[in-house]
Formats: structure tokens, sequence, C-alpha cells
């Protein structure tokens, strides 16, 4: 049984006002799903109408704004974070419609651009966690991470906002993807469903270490695969297939599975019948 003596005195002293420094989370999903609307919606008139635009724009900015305020940061910075981030939004774009592209020349299941933008849950998680990413630059709390994890609950793909990813980043089958807080992607990585990019294992003091993999350029990294390890550096180039577990690092061009053996057996329990002539 747990005793109040384990929980914030804070929060049981009732006569103390707490004080307010938590976002809150409907205005920050309403912030992100707005933006990546206005962004990629295919009503393209949002973006080529300037009044549309603008007033779009203005709502978007005021909404940023009033979650600062909420984290208890002052006035004057919320307007200067809020200022920063509007004016990295057209590099976000111009990254965003590079990995857009990226999934639609790999999947053969893609029909346009349109397409990509619309139902790709990968490329959704993708384009909030470049978002957050911007956001974690400016060492704004928390936000970050209530994008990255609104993310994961749409999509199943967990990026955390901290990690530093390259151009051209293609998902594909959006689903069960972890990809760890110091993780370093470089530019034209392909990954499946199931892959994780984790920490050997997990402890408090690694806090301010490198824990996750490095996967440099144009590697492609199928379903299941599991790579583990500050030190593990996946080379240029390189495939890694489905299931392998990795905790070393492994040198460019390779190429890396697991060998399995596949057993077939006839499950006719019965003979074959035996044909008399008479």
């Amino acid at each position: 049984m747990i005793s109040n003596l384990d929980f914030p005195r804070i929060l049981f002293n009732k006569n103390k006002k707490r004080k307010k420094n938590f976002p809150d989370k409907i205005k920050s999903k309403l912030f992100v799903d707005k933006l990546f609307h206005i962004l990629f919606t295919p009503d393209q008139s949002l973006l080529i109408d300037e009044f549309l635009f603008v007033e779009n724009y203005n709502n978007l900015h005021d909404i940023l704004y009033s979650i600062l305020i909420e984290l208890d940061i002052s006035e004057k910075k919320s307007k200067i974070f809020s200022d920063l981030f509007f004016k990295e939004l057209p590099n976000i774009y111009k990254l965003l419609l590079l990995d857009a592209y990226s999934i639609l020349e790999s999947d053969p299941a893609a029909t346009s651009i349109e397409e990509i933008f619309l139902t790709y849950p990968g490329f959704f998680a993708i384009a909030l966690y470049r978002i957050a990413h911007q956001l974690w630059n400016h060492n704004i709390p928390i936000i970050p991470r209530l994008i990255t994890e609104y993310a994961h609950s749409k999509t199943g793909v967990d990026i955390h906002a901290s990690a530093k990813i390259g151009k051209s980043f293609s998902i594909d089958h959006g689903t069960g993807i972890v990809i760890g807080s110091s993780t370093k992607i470089g530019n034209r990585v392909k990954i499946y469903q199931g892959v994780t990019l984790g920490a050997i294992y997990v402890d408090k003091k690694l806090s301010n270490i490198k824990r996750h993999p490095t996967i440099e350029d144009k590697v492609t990294i199928y379903s299941g695969a599991t790579i583990l390890g500050g030190k593990t550096v996946i080379g240029h180039d390189s495939i890694l297939g489905g299931n392998v577990w990795i905790t070393r690092s492994i040198p460019p061009y390779s190429i890396v599975y697991q060998k399995s053996e596949v057993k077939m057996r006839n499950n006719n329990y019965f003979p074959d019948p035996i044909n008399f002539t008479i």
C-alpha cells in the first residue's frame, strides 16, 4: 500500500495554492492538427489565398503563444519562441515534402502525394516529430513530448522529440516503431513496422549519455529489427533484414539477416486410398 508520504507534499496541502505550469493537452492537439491540416490539406486555397493563410497563421500563432503562457513562460519569451517557431516553419515544410516524396518514390502502393498526406500514418508521425523537434531545439518543456505522444497514440509510432533525423526519412506501415531520444538517423533512411532503435539497458544515471544507435545514410531496416546501444553505428547503404537483433556496429554496404530454417510436413494423417480394379 502506498502512503501519502510517497507523494509530493504539495498535492496534499489543500491550503496552499498550486502554481499552474502544465499546458492544456487538448489545446496542444488542436494546435498540431490545425497546423498539419493547413500544410497538407487538399484545399490548396488555404496556401494560395494570402488572406486565408495569414488568418490561419495568426490563429495558430495565438494558440502556441497561449500554450507557452500556461507553462509560466513570460509573455516576452512566449512571443519570441512563437515567432521563432513560425520563422522556421517553411524549413520544416520543405523537409516534410522531401519525406513525403521519399515515401511516394519507394512505395508501389502509393498513387499520389495527396494520398501520402492524407492516409499514411508514418508520414503523420514524421510530421509531428519534426514540429516537436523544432520546439525541443528551443528548449520548450513538455509540449514537444505532448506532440510526439499524440502522434504515438494515433499511429503507434513513438519518436522521441529529441532524436535527430535527416532528410527524406521514410516510414512504411507505421506501427509499433520506437525511436529513442538520443538516436541519430541520416538521410534517405527507410524503416518498416516493428523496428526498435533503443538502449541496451535503462538506468536513470544514463540520462545525459547517448544510449541509442546511429543510423547512417541510405540504410533500410526491415520489420521487427531491434538495434540497441549508443555506440552502435549502422554503416551507410546497409540493409538490415527482418527480426535481426543488433548490439554492435555494422560496416557500410552490409546486408544483415537472420538465418532461419523452415520445415514442412504433410498434414494428411490418412494414407492415400488403395485403388482396386476388378
